[in-house]
């Protein structure tokens, strides 16, 4: 009885974000960093102070998993805490000056080797990838 998924595009879209994923963690990897200290440094960058649990939701990791990221960042500089005068039990993260600079360098490169990923699909073609990808989400 054989039990793998018959569903081809559910396993081509599986090796498809295994490879993209694969290929980010090669670049990422030249600037010191791990998939998971690149996307809470990007969060930082593109949402401002956060909170651990707020970030933790915007990359899907668990809060005692951000705590360890968060810690190994912050000891390279990158990114430091702050207490929130509204609520003790809260801490902000925010990008130190480092982290800030190294965004800046990081940034348009990532966005460049993202770009040349899709640059094989025209406009239609990304929009219509875009759409079905959105309505397999919602289901």
């Amino acid at each position: 009885m054989e039990r793998a998924c018959k569903s081809e595009p559910f396993k081509l879209l599986m090796e498809t974000s295994k490879h993209v994923q694969d290929q980010i963690k090669v670049e990422i990897s030249k600037h010191n960093l791990n998939i998971t200290e690149f996307s809470v440094l990007e969060t930082l960058y593109h949402k401002g102070q956060q909170t651990i649990h707020q970030i933790g939701k915007s990359i899907l990791i668990s809060s005692g998993s951000m705590t360890y990221v968060i810690d190994k960042l912050e000891k390279k500089g990158l990114l430091k805490r702050t207490d929130c005068p509204n609520d003790r039990r809260a801490i902000f993260i925010t990008l130190t000056p480092t982290g800030e600079e190294l965004m800046d360098k990081i940034m348009p490169e990532y966005q460049a080797f993202i770009n040349k990923m899709f640059d094989s699909l025209n406009h239609e073609e990304a929009q219509s990838l875009v759409s079905l990808l959105q309505k397999v989400k919602q289901e």
